[in-house]
């Protein structure tokens, strides 16, 4: 059975043996730099790696393969340790038994906090310095700091390096806790915030870091997030073993033979660096502007706090920690007044730098000089920067996403009752979500009667009967204003509705719609399907001189000039015509459709009583004139008669019916 991928990160305050728990762990110094060793501090991320096997009780269970990273917990460094904590399983905290919980052990916890970890083990190091009534006296604090945390009901392991105590404890409470974690989701959306790059000769750029939301495989295309530069992947390892390919939850070192160091190619879009994320082209999409949901800790308030922490002012330039990115920002809140310990806030945060962030991804806020973390948050909309902030469409899409980031429904929902008609390609693809629950909610919403599918977009249900009610409308409206017409233009229809924002395809499914419920198009227009073609009230009097002067003399009818002697006697004609009352057989000559389907009887009768006939027998036979005779056979020629000389006989089709 293959192994179960975890990531495991240190927390704690500098100087309480993190680094030397995690070499008594897995028999790796995660200190790797000179001045690392030489200061005894941690400066820089490090990492290790540890298999755990499963238990004996549960032999089928899969083994753990534990990635670690060791942060710093120097105040100067952590934003590096913030770096290493954005993507990780669990937490190892870490307090000294004599040294009890301290500043940055404080702010660590709130860091995890606010990046949603909620699963962790603290360890209790230096229990042989400390002595046992120390131990059980810096025990008792550390759980009366984590009470209403997450963190409260964490296994708690006394541990000493020195003599080996507890380390083998240790590694049965992080399988325990692992083993309960939720996998890393496989979404078909890989991310991979760099936090360590170089290069080597020969061999070219190194990348490594966190692989989240999908699998990398090796000679696969990726893109380099901000920069947008393209390339291919061609070697991967995990834990210094080559790989064909790493899940979510692998560490992963990458050669990137196409990218170059951003530290000598700062203004190459293929150049890489920590904070930069590898992931596929069609998720490289970064911003520079973010709305968010901002939440800070009650443990800031001044009596739970060591630290003045002054509330977070509107416009703030602050810092943002996201993924393994540091960039500058300035937060606008959406509400007047200050952002107060306890509080939380929707906000759009002015990036200084683009970040390719998603919905639901967790942040952290800290101060200018980098002394405080400020706040958490999340991202609510992760292309925030066509929108206006203070609208009321925008403020309703944030409160509702607020509520629950992660719930695919309400992510679907609040776009369409902010955007109304929302494209499917690419629907949330910046989101936490595979494509398989994209369109499990949209079906779910389908269902529940709350969206349309209209070709290539969804539509808001309610928007839709707006559509159709607004579409309907303008038809009636127009049978009313010029019943004369067939139907209104479907170019008019289209200016009408432009304003809506729509697709070229969403205007094709409203009329098949409309098509499906009562309307008919004729042409290039559209109409209610029992819409009949009126004159209007002031040609209908001429309208009627002209089927009366009409039917007064069927067979031999005024010209058009005596039918249609002025403007309105005109208008009424061309009506008649294009409503089938009246047909013209030429420029002059023109017959009561009634008329004239009676002569064509009568011709029909006649040719298949004798066979053939000349214009002068036909004319006799219907007691008609040559001005009317001939324009109305040669008409006929083109579907009921033929010429044969001076001689009309009926085509072959008509004879046999």
């Amino acid at each position: 059975m293959n192994p179960r991928h975890c990531i495991l990160a240190t927390a704690g305050h500098v100087d309480h043996g993190k680094s030397a728990l995690v070499q008594a762990l897995t028999g790796t110094d995660p200190d790797r730099l000179p001045e690392e060793k030489r200061r005894g501090i941690t400066i820089e991320l490090g990492f290790a790696h540890l298999d755990l096997p499963p238990r004996p009780e549960t032999p089928g269970a899969p083994a753990l393969s534990i990635g670690i990273v060791d942060v710093p917990g120097h105040v100067d460094f952590v934003r590096n340790m913030v770096t290493g904590v954005g993507s990780i399983d669990a937490a190892l905290l870490v307090v000294a038994a004599d040294g009890g919980w301290m500043p940055q052990t404080e702010e660590h916890l709130q860091i995890l906090l606010y990046l949603g970890i909620s699963r962790a083990v603290i360890a209790l190091s230096r229990v042989d310095l400390a002595g046992p009534d120390r131990a059980a006296e810096t025990e008792s604090e550390i759980r009366r700091q984590i009470l209403g945390t997450p963190l409260v009901d964490a296994p708690l392991v006394r541990t000493s390096v020195l003599t080996g105590s507890g380390v083998d404890e240790l590694k049965i409470r992080l399988r325990d806790v692992l083993e309960h974690s939720a996998p890393q989701a496989d979404i078909g959306k890989p991310r991979l915030p760099v936090d360590r790059t170089f290069q080597l000769r020969g061999t070219g750029i190194i990348v490594t870091g966190t692989l989240t939301g999908g699998r990398l495989e090796r000679g696969q295309t990726i893109a380099v997030a901000p920069g947008g530069g393209l390339g291919r992947v061609r070697a991967l390892q995990s834990h210094h073993r080559d790989v064909g390919a790493v899940d979510p939850g692998m560490r992963a070192a990458i050669n990137l033979p196409d990218f170059a160091l951003a530290e000598f190619a700062p203004s190459n879009p293929n150049s890489v660096s920590r904070g930069s994320v590898i992931t596929l082209p069609q998720l490289a999409r970064p911003a520079d502007v973010l709305d968010v949901h901002l939440f800070r800790s009650p443990r800031l308030r001044p009596a739970a706090s060591t630290t003045d922490i002054h509330p977070l002012k509107h416009g703030t330039r602050v810092r943002i920690h996201h993924g393994t990115a540091n960039v500058p920002a300035r937060i606008l809140l959406l509400d007047a007044g200050d952002l107060e310990a306890g509080n939380a806030a929707i906000a759009r945060l002015r990036l200084e730098a683009p970040l390719p962030a998603f919905l639901g991804d967790r942040f952290i806020v800290r101060d200018w000089p980098e002394e405080h973390t400020l706040a958490g948050g999340i991202v609510l909309d992760p292309d925030a920067a066509a929108r206006r902030f203070r609208t009321p469409a925008q403020r309703a899409f944030l409160e509702h996403r607020a509520a629950d980031p992660l719930d695919p429904l309400r992510a679907i929902q609040s776009l369409l009752q902010r955007d109304r008609i929302v494209p499917r390609d690419g629907l949330l693809d910046q989101s936490p979500f595979s494509e398989n629950r994209i369109i499990a909610a949209v079906e779910n919403l389908f269902k529940r009667g709350m969206l349309i599918r209209a070709a290539d977009c969804i539509v808001e249900a309610a928007f839709w009967g707006e559509l159709f009610e607004t579409a309907a409308g303008a038809i009636d409206d127009f049978h009313n204003r010029q019943p004369e017409q067939p139907g209104l233009p479907l170019t008019g229809l289209r200016s009408l509705l432009r304003n809506r924002a729509f697709r070229p395809a969403v205007m094709d499914a409203l009329l098949d719609g409309l098509t499906r419920n009562g309307f008919t198009r004729t042409g290039t227009a559209i109409r209610r399907a029992n819409h009949r073609m009126a004159l209007p009230p002031d040609l209908r009097e001429a309208g009627d001189r002209v089927r009366a002067a009409l039917l007064a003399h069927p067979h031999e009818p005024p010209t058009r000039k005596a039918l249609a002697p002025d403007s309105a006697s005109r208008q009424a004609l061309e009506f008649l015509i294009r409503n089938g009352e009246v047909v013209p057989l030429g420029a002059d000559l023109l017959l009561a459709a009634e008329a004239f389907h009676g002569m064509t009887e009568s011709i029909v009768l006649h040719l298949r009583n004798h066979g053939r006939a000349t214009v002068s027998e036909l004319r006799q036979a219907l007691g008609t004139t040559r001005r009317v005779m001939v324009p109305l056979l040669e008409h006929l020629d083109h579907s009921v008669t033929l010429r044969e000389g001076d001689h009309r006989v009926l085509r072959p089709a008509v004879g046999n019916q």
